[in-house]
């Protein structure tokens, strides 16, 4: 991958700054000390809203579309060191010099990517379910089934001519649970013609899942460090405790046990309550 080499202002040394970084869509809500709120796969910044709002009460929130997903550029490249420059270079062009973290899922493993390469940069870390090792696949059938219905990524000059009840009944041949339908059914872009295109760049996504699955390496991060599980989720695993503190030294653990792996939509109270009471603890 192409990338310069220059003195970051932040990190006060020479680093590497991908030539490849996409301009990040962002929404900002409230004011005061950032937070960047980091999105899963397949998701946009749109699926955080309600938890910002309520936390945009006492801080600023800055939520991201990361590249290929929501209003974001489509690129080739989709893994987490161009992940974590387009943050860097995101944070660089909008002066927020360091700023608290929050990532979920492929998200939390940019925000973990972002803290080891760039960790003058990050004040607190919070990480929800999802941990740095690697994982088995799992979406495989949800690409297969966007790839066959006939709607074309956000870039494409083809549009789909189904309705959004034809979509639907498409991908329910391949994906039985209507809530990760209707969670897909979001990426749905409606264009002038009348007809749909789906917003993210999913030739991109498949051909990079491997990538979208690997395990994030680098220097050990020592700041504060605030990982939140689902008890019904399997993605953050008492095993994997070891490897997370090898990354990450001064992490903690909180399970909300009522919550699976989209917690911020099944407890958004509960994670609300974790998130607001580590950031307004006093750093050692």
């Amino acid at each position: 991958m192409p990338f310069s080499r220059k003195v970051d202002p932040i990190e006060g040394k020479t680093c590497s700054f991908y030539l490849s970084a996409v301009k990040l869509n962002h929404k900002i809500l409230g004011a005061g000390e950032p937070l960047v709120v980091l999105h899963g796969l397949f998701g946009m910044l749109d699926n955080w809203q309600t938890v910002a709002r309520e936390l945009a009460k006492s801080r600023m929130v800055v939520l991201v579309d990361l590249r290929n997903h929501g209003k974001s550029p489509h690129h080739p490249q989709h893994d987490y060191p161009s992940m974590a420059a387009d943050l860097a270079a995101f944070l660089s062009d909008n002066w927020m010099h360091q700023v608290d973290l929050l990532g979920h899922s492929m998200g939390g493993k940019v925000a973990m990517q972002f803290a080891v390469s760039y960790p003058g940069r990050v004040r607190k870390l919070i990480v929800v379910d999802m941990t740095p090792r690697a994982y088995p696949g799992g979406h495989e059938e949800i690409l297969r089934a966007m790839a066959e219905v006939p709607v074309a990524t956000g870039d494409s000059a083809k549009t789909s001519t189904l309705s959004r009840k034809q979509i639907d009944e498409q991908l329910a041949v391949r994906i039985e649970e209507p809530g990760v339908r209707q969670f897909l059914l979001k990426n749905l872009r409606r264009e002038r013609s009348g007809g749909y295109a789906w917003k993210m760049n999913l030739a991109a996504l498949a051909l990079e899942y491997p990538k979208v699955l690997a395990a994030i390496t680098g220097e050990p991060w020592n700041g504060a460090a605030l990982f939140v599980r689902g008890g019904r989720s399997r993605y953050v695993r008492d095993e994997d405790w070891v490897q997370v503190t090898a990354l990450f030294p001064s992490a903690r653990l909180e399970t909300i046990a009522d919550a699976g792996h989209w917690v911020h939509a099944e407890a958004p109270a509960a994670l609300i309550a974790l998130v607001e009471g580590f950031l307004g603890e006093e750093s050692v």
